[in-house]
């Protein structure tokens, strides 16, 4: 099983700004490889990824091990180009039901930039 990214279908947004794509270049800058999962757009209809993280923000990482990493897109580009994302670098922020302080985009609203859909 491969690291898999959780993130919005909107695969045409290349921009620093969306929160999805901020994480994906990561991963891509720190050549790890990963399986992207597309999610429903409609905040309201991500059933599945919040049975899976606890909430129903993008972007989620599941890591090999189950591990569910979940946090503001600019802190998880940080700790993935520090080379943080270990099981053991995500376990403190597994399933943060809840408490996570943006709305990204249905996505994150609170980062800046970020489209509403």
């Amino acid at each position: 099983m491969a690291v898999k990214l959780h993130r919005c279908s909107t695969m045409w947004v290349k921009i620093q700004s969306h929160p999805c794509w901020r994480v994906q270049s990561a991963l891509d800058q720190q050549g790890i490889e990963y399986e992207v999962v597309k999610g429903p757009l409609s905040k309201g209809k991500r059933d599945d990824l919040e049975r899976l993280s606890g909430q129903r923000l993008y972007p989620v990482i599941e890591l090999e091990d189950g591990t569910v990493y979940r946090d503001q897109s600019k802190k998880m580009r940080a700790r993935i180009l520090a080379g943080g994302l270990g099981s053991a670098g995500a376990e403190a922020h597994e399933h943060q039901h809840g408490h996570d302080h943006d709305h990204e985009h249905d996505h994150e609203h609170g980062e800046g930039h970020e489209h509403s859909h």
